[in-house]
């Protein structure tokens, strides 16, 4: 008795032309909406963050009474300066801040670097040049905590909870984050700033 192959048969599906499409157009829609959605919120991200800067200068310079007093304040004949680094009690610099503490070009620096900041991230500009700056700027403050150290000079506990991750290093990738991603360009004058004859000439200022 002969045996016949019967022709195998290839089954394939094919999903119509239309439903495909659609799937195409939502998936686009979807990556649009997403996108959209990640620009505001670091455009949030950056008015929070810049407001943050902001208000440590005008509280330093005015003494509004919360980290800084009335009678502390800067038009007032007070050092932004000297409290935080006079109080340095660890770390490779300590005796390094403890000699910048109420200069006046430490003084002049550092509020200087706290307005700068906070205007660039608050209107979206100069992103690249805050990032620069404020990194500088915490990485220096990091130094002064210097989370590293169980215990203070004195031999006191420390009091850290992280010896690498504190809350200037996460200021620090904040501003980098905001910078790379263009954050300037939603809720802010980022896309103007870029236009400008002399920013087109030194990228380094977007």
């Amino acid at each position: 008795m002969a045996v016949h192959q019967q022709p195998r048969r290839h089954i394939s599906f094919h999903l119509p032309q239309r439903h495909a499409a659609r799937t195409t157009s939502e998936s686009g829609a979807t990556a649009a909406t997403a996108t959209s959605t990640t620009a505001y919120v670091l455009a949030g991200l950056r008015l929070i963050t810049g407001f943050a800067f902001l208000w440590a200068f005008l509280d330093k310079t005015f003494g509004f009474g919360y980290a800084t007093p009335a009678n502390n304040a800067w038009i007032e004949g007070g050092s932004p300066t000297k409290g935080f680094l006079s109080g340095v009690a660890a770390g490779p610099m300590e005796s390094t801040f403890h000699s910048w503490a109420g200069d006046g070009w430490a003084d002049w620096l550092f509020m200087f670097g706290l307005l700068g900041i906070g205007v660039a991230l608050v209107l979206g500009v100069a992103l690249r040049f805050a990032a620069v700056a404020g990194t500088l700027m915490m990485a220096l403050m990091w130094m002064a905590e210097w989370p590293p150290a169980k215990h203070l000079s004195d031999g006191s506990p420390s009091m850290s909870t992280n010896p690498v991750i504190e809350y200037h290093v996460i200021y620090a990738v904040v501003i980098i984050a905001l910078a790379v991603t263009y954050a300037g360009n939603t809720w802010g004058l980022g896309k103007a700033w870029a236009k400008l004859p002399f920013v087109r000439d030194h990228r380094w200022l977007l």
